[in-house]
């Protein structure tokens, strides 16, 4: 039985299929077609030589879903919304992160007035009805979205997540009337409160619904033609899995589907070296990426943000996806001087067409990867397996502008840019970690993704953290962690209650009632295997807006046990609690999980290891405050397990290439990781 992942990125698509009779993988990488990604994804599964007739399980995540959102390339759609809420998705909420600044843009809502409808009905907070809904109203939002060639709805009323009854009817009505148009109800989607969010949410699943409805049919069609009949999932932001015919009415579950899978991988790989408090650290093409691991369980958020930054407060998303911090640092991140003299590097990325000029596929612009191939950390015929040469000479060409403009070599200036490049990254990793009241030096680093190794020995030293781990493939982690992931569903609802007149039989029902929809989730697509329940209530003080999350027994609930651990927990994260405070029961989140095998690490054989047998030569490495060093290049297939080799070190291997620094030292474990630690 073959199980097959593939991971669709902004540079490269990534190809892992694992043999559960054996226990072997087999791996595979390619350059990402921008134009049409299923094409990159038959692509590798030809390069891995897999059979498709033999492949039992085919999982695949990617970038669709947010490219087409940042990119503005979804389709046109329209709003309908409770009388009176036309303009709640322009209003947004008033704490903008840029609060002093006078000509502050915000943002520009997905869906134009004139495409905003209003209809006449209405609910009360508990969701029983107050007016009724006005089918009327209907017909003619149908003939105005007609006429403007709406390809997409959302549909968002008032207080739905309690009664989506009014949604479900104003559904109904247009999907009559208007055949072929896509169409996201709110309470379909979440049954959270908060109507700018819940709007947000349903927008923005709309907006990319018809787009991602077509990427999959051909995709799926493509591997049918391809003798795949296998089952076929998307892997999903919160870490687990759905099939997809799922994905389809709700692609803003795939989010950050890539990202949470290397998170996934992080998990079972520190549960394997003994390590259950890790950061994460991802760096790809575009973004570099982390999150913070704690006893061996990553967190999911159903807060969510897209384009948020210091200056820009995004657009929020009701969706369960991993905490994951990003930043516009990868391979791909361009450097340029600015107007004001200085140098940046990113958020602007070469992708993957046309890239870093060292690929020689057009790029003039010098960007991070060109400048780890200046400092000798790449070698020019053994990237991505040797399947592309890279150009020094281009990559000096790119990179002469910005050494003109600093004054310095070509080779200071790409150190340069590397380091800003960290800078960039050291920040994200202390968002995760210091920002957040936790002690870097009480945590591992796990690094990958095609740049993490590169750049993670430097970042870990400046973080102080326990030791550096570097994975297996680490620059196919993120497919490889989707064969770690598990069909999964998460449920969140907003009901209410106060703790003094609630019972616990009241907040068992609620449980039980989410439970039961888990479970028949699961059975429309014939699964049968039985389910982990991860349950948390979320509560707060009377009279406060934000709420702490409390775990929970979800078969077994009782309250005056929660409220204690609320105030417990309460007293955690804000150093006080409020005993003879009215507490309130706010919302329940009910996370499934089908059990499934996870891919097992088969130790290594010591045969024919040796450091002479791994030493392919050396190369002068600059290694920006420690100047340029003459460096061993060792290939990792060949490295002797267990023993320590000191710093400085270039670690190649097919997918990615590990830079061990001056005062640091390197081991390979028996199960094939990598530890760095300093001396």
């Amino acid at each position: 039985m073959i199980r097959m992942a593939t991971d669709v990125g902004g540079t490269f698509t990534d190809l892992v299929a694992w043999d559960e009779a054996d226990g072997s993988l087999t791996v595979a990488k390619d350059l990402t077609t921008v134009q049409d990604q299923s094409v990159g994804v038959l692509s590798t599964i030809e390069l891995s030589g897999v059979s498709p007739a033999s492949i039992a399980e085919f999982v695949h995540g990617g970038t669709t879903v947010i490219n087409a959102i940042t990119e503005r390339k979804g389709v046109r759609t329209a709003l309908v919304t409770t009388r009176g809420f036309r303009d709640v998705l322009a209003i947004g909420r008033g704490n903008r992160p840029d609060l002093y600044n006078l000509h502050f843009d915000p943002p520009h809502p997905f869906v134009p007035r004139k495409w905003r409808f209003e209809v006449t009905e209405r609910l009360d907070a508990d969701g029983a009805v107050v007016t009724p809904l006005d089918a009327n109203d209907i017909d003619a939002i149908a003939e105005a979205c007609r006429a403007a060639d709406i390809e997409a709805i959302a549909i968002t009323f008032l207080h739905s997540y309690r009664n989506p009854a009014h949604e479900q009817a104003c559904a109904a009505l247009l999907a009559e009337k208007l055949p072929g148009v896509s169409i996201t109800q709110s309470s379909g989607f979440t049954r959270e409160w908060r109507e700018f969010e819940r709007t947000s949410t349903a927008v923005l699943n709309a907006y990319v619904q018809p787009i991602i409805d077509r990427y999959l049919d051909r995709l799926e069609s493509r591997l049918r033609d391809r003798a795949v009949t296998a089952p076929l999932q998307a892997m999903q932001s919160n870490g687990g899995t759905t099939s997809f015919a799922s994905a389809r009415t709700h692609p803003l579950t795939l989010v950050e589907s890539g990202p949470a899978a290397g998170v996934n991988g992080a998990v079972v790989v520190g549960r394997a070296a003994g390590l259950p408090d890790v950061i994460a650290f991802d760096v790809g093409g575009t973004t570099a990426k982390c999150s913070l691991i704690r006893g061996g369980m990553a967190t999911v958020n159903t807060d969510y943000w897209i384009e948020k930054t210091r200056h820009h407060p995004g657009y929020p998303v009701k969706a369960p996806v991993v905490d994951i911090v990003e930043v516009g640092a990868g391979g791909g991140s361009i450097a340029r001087i600015a107007a004001d003299g200085r140098l940046r590097v990113g958020p602007q990325s070469a992708g993957a067409e046309p890239g870093p000029a060292c690929y020689g596929r057009g790029g003039t612009e010098p960007t991070v990867t060109d400048a780890k191939l200046l400092t000798g950390v790449l070698d020019t015929n053994r990237f991505s397996g040797g399947r592309l040469s890279l150009s020094t000479e281009k990559a000096a060409q790119a990179m002469q502008p910005v050494a003109d403009a600093l004054r310095v070599s070509i080779v200071e200036a790409a150190a340069s840019v590397i380091r800003l490049a960290e800078a960039n990254m050291i920040n994200a990793l202390k968002l995760v970690s210091v920002q957040r009241g936790h002690d870097p030096r009480d945590f591992a680093m796990l690094a990958y993704g095609g740049g993490g190794a590169m750049h993670a020995a430097r970042l870990s030293r400046e973080l102080g953290t326990k030791e550096l781990v570097i994975p297996l493939y680490p620059g196919l982690f993120s497919a490889w962690g989707m064969l770690a992931t598990a069909p999964r569903v998460d449920l969140v609802r907003t009901v209410p209650l106060d703790g003094d007149s609630a019972r616990s039989s009241d907040l068992q029902a609620i449980l039980d009632d989410m439970v039961t929809e888990a479970e028949t989730y699961f059975a429309s697509g014939g699964k049968v295997a039985p389910l982990d329940l991860t349950a948390r209530i979320e509560l707060r003080y009377h009279g406060q807006e934000h709420t702490v999350p409390v775990p929970v027994d979800a078969r077994n609930v009782d309250l005056d046990t929660l409220v204690e651990a609320f105030h417990a927990a309460h007293e955690r994260a804000y150093t006080f609690r409020l005993d003879d405070t009215r507490v309130e029961v706010i919302q329940f989140h009910l996370a499934a999980e089908q059990k499934t095998r996870l891919p097992e690490f088969v130790p290594l054989d010591g045969t024919g290891r040796s450091l002479d047998a791994a030493t392919s030569g050396r190369r002068p490495v600059h290694f920006g405050e420690d100047g340029m060093r003459e460096t061993p290049v060792l290939d990792r297939a060949l490295l002797p397990l267990e023993q320590v080799i000191e710093g400085p070190a270039v670690i190649t291997e097919p997918t990615a290439t590990t830079l061990v620094l001056p005062g640091q030292q390197v081991h390979l474990d028996r199960l094939g990781f990598l530890h760095i630690r300093e001396m």
